[in-house]
């Protein structure tokens, strides 16, 4: 009989996680302390949600748990488990663009394009949230009205965009939630 190869620390500390990741069951063995980003980019190579400041300030790891929107890189994977997340490349469905997605080109949404897949996470979490009644810090009476500039701007507070590209940005969100409540 064979020997059988030493145990590592690094491979003793791995965990078995499940996660629903753009609809697709996924099983990992991970480390119990690894980011949901880096899993997310390093060990299922969906690298549209990019790592900006890995501190939780720029909004560029912004993702959808359970429709939610968070940092991805401030949560730990194992924290997930069992709960679906959706990144950028789910969003689109057989090839078509997701309706923010296609508003982000048409209303020039974005310039070096960094920021955007986080913007864009962020934005349908955010449309979901107002839809359902969730106010903000400039809600008027606690009940929310229309997307003006000024309740987007808090809205997507947390997700910075370096370009400035912030007109098109509250532009594509708008026509977006117009479209859907038609």
């Amino acid at each position: 009989m064979g020997e059988q190869p030493p145990v590592t620390a690094a491979r003793e500390n791995l965990q078995t996680i499940h996660l629903r990741v753009n609809g697709v069951g996924k099983a990992l063995d991970i480390d119990p302390r690894v980011s949901l980003l880096d899993v997310l980019r390093d060990h299922l190579g969906l690298t549209g949600t990019k790592k900006g400041c890995n501190q939780g300030a720029c909004g560029a790891c912004t993702v959808l748990a359970d429709g939610d929107r968070i940092n991805s890189c401030l949560a730990l994977a194992i924290q997930y488990e069992g709960r679906e997340i959706q990144t950028i490349e789910g969003l689109a469905r057989s090839g078509q663009l997701n309706l923010l997605q296609q508003a982000f080109i048409e209303h020039d949404g974005f310039q070096c394009g960094y920021c955007t897949p986080g913007q864009i996470c962020s934005a349908v979490g955010m449309l979901a949230e107002f839809a359902a009644g969730a106010p903000s810090a400039v809600t008027k009476d606690g009940v929310p009205g229309d997307l003006t500039d000024e309740e987007l701007r808090e809205r997507m507070s947390g997700n910075l965009c370096r370009c400035g590209a912030y007109i098109g940005i509250r532009e594509a969100i708008r026509e977006s939630y117009k479209v859907t409540t038609r």
